[in-house]
């Protein structure tokens, strides 16, 4: 299940008004930051920025896609260290650091981010993972 080295990829994301409404009404975060873009503005970016929470979110579903059924999400860690504007392209992605067996589970320790259309990385962090040993 688990090799080192082995890599994952969501593929591209947008972060725009459709995405974010539909975030921000499940999670009751209608935050002026993230949908006014003169709020934005005021702070200094170009316009609203996509929520981090959003981008966690994506991470937690990557690493959900790629576990069978009965996997986990052990733990999952990020820092956001700028922020995706609006109508940014961006891709969350994952790499296999290392993998231990337990007599339980198997755990794989993975390096996570996020990182935008051009490679640079916006939130980088990890994730811990495991799957029942196969008896």
């Amino acid at each position: 299940m688990f090799s080192v080295g082995q890599e994952l990829a969501a593929g591209p994301r947008s972060g725009g008004f459709p995405e974010w409404n539909r975030f921000a009404a499940v999670n009751d975060e209608f935050v002026p930051l993230h949908m006014d873009d003169d709020v934005g503005r005021a702070a200094g970016y170009p316009g609203a920025i996509v929520m981090g929470r959003l981008q966690w979110s994506y991470v937690h579903r990557l690493l959900r896609e790629w576990l069978p059924p009965e996997g986990r999400i052990e733990t999952v860690a990020l820092r956001f260290r700028a922020p995706t504007p609006r109508g940014a392209r961006f891709d969350v992605r994952a790499r296999v650091l290392a993998v231990r067996s337990g007599p339980e589970r198997v755990s794989a320790d993975l390096e996570v981010w996020v990182e935008d259309g051009a490679g640079v990385v916006s939130a980088p962090g990890t994730a811990t993972v495991s799957v029942p040993v196969q008896r």
